[in-house]
């Protein structure tokens, strides 16, 4: 099914204090509203490579470290070595793009208060002479499969990121036992950029998020070849980002008041209209998801959950 483009839900209009649910405690001069101080403070965000390589974080930063007072130091790595930060109590805060990682995460007691943020998708790319012939295909695992069967060369993260478990994923449901791919199969363990780039000094093939790709195609000779569902193509290669604060049970010095200042802004009408306006030559990189006239209030909590998994104490 074609994903529009979404557009804000008219009726939260002027109402922008209703999206900085969390934050209204919060102030970031004088605390005489009753609330915490936070000015001066930094707040840790882990999130992946493909958030800091577009250059999305810096325009949703700006404006909650001009209203606060305060400082984001943003710590970008694959998802699974963000998560792994945040299990250290080294992050405040977690934005990723795994939903199988983010619900480990929060079963093993480290993450709180999870949202739905935005999505793009994820599409596979390569070089205009597709060795494979899977250009304009419609099923990632037929695209994968041709990859394989040809043996044309595929570049791999290798980095237990959010889109490494989607490519491990992809593969599995191609039937494909991602342990004997042969040499055709690179693994640079890197961020995407240096997945991109390095795919396109080979003319090889790589599985990438869309923002990333259109961030720096033009610098690299790799072509869309494969659509996800943001342009008709397969559902299975949607790619939904959330943001979860690290639960100050399991690290008591997280600075949580601050986390929630931000999952409400980022979550709000002002972050969510950023997320919706950023462009990189004219193309939209990431749509907003937090704001939904349906919204889906599972997100809060690991998929498949119900209250007898803790005994109904939730």
């Amino acid at each position: 099914m074609t994903i529009q483009r979404r557009e804000f839900i008219a009726a939260i209009g002027s109402g922008a204090a209703v999206g900085l649910a969390g934050c209204t405690a919060l102030s970031g001069d004088d605390g005489d509203d009753g609330g915490p101080e936070i000015s001066g403070e930094t707040l840790t965000l882990t999130t992946t490579t493909s958030t800091e390589d577009t250059g999305l974080l810096d325009e949703l930063n700006a404006p909650f470290e001009d209203r606060y007072g305060v400082t984001v130091d943003t710590v970008a790595q694959g998802t699974g070595a963000a998560l792994e930060t945040a299990r250290s109590g080294d992050s405040d805060v977690v934005m990723v793009h795994a939903r199988s990682l983010e619900d480990e995460f929060i079963e093993d007691g480290y993450g709180i208060n999870r949202r739905d943020l935005m999505f793009n998708d994820f599409v596979i790319v390569g070089g205009p002479d597709d060795p494979a012939s899977i250009a304009s295909s419609d099923d990632a695992s037929e695209a994968l499969n041709a990859i394989a069967d040809s043996e044309s060369t595929f570049v791999s993260r290798g980095d237990n990121s959010g889109t490494h478990t989607k490519e491990l994923e992809l593969w599995a449901d191609a039937g494909i036992d991602s342990e004997t791919h042969g040499e055709w199969y690179v693994d640079v363990g890197g961020g995407m950029g240096e997945a991109l780039n390095r795919a396109s000094e080979l003319d090889a093939y790589t599985l990438s998020d869309r923002g990333t790709y259109l961030s720096m195609h033009g610098n690299i000779t790799l072509e869309i070849l494969v659509q996800g569902p943001v342009e008709d193509g397969p559902e299975s290669l949607m790619n939904p980002y959330g943001i979860v604060a690290v639960n100050p049970d399991a690290h008591d010095h997280v600075n949580y008041d601050l986390a929630l200042a931000y999952i409400g802004y980022i979550t709000g009408p002002e972050g969510q209209e950023i997320i919706e306006n950023y462009t990189t030559e004219d193309e939209q990189l990431f749509f907003p998801e937090a704001l939904s006239e349906a919204p889906n209030f599972q997100q809060y909590v690991p998929e498949g959950w119900s209250a007898s998994d803790d005994g109904g104490n939730s």
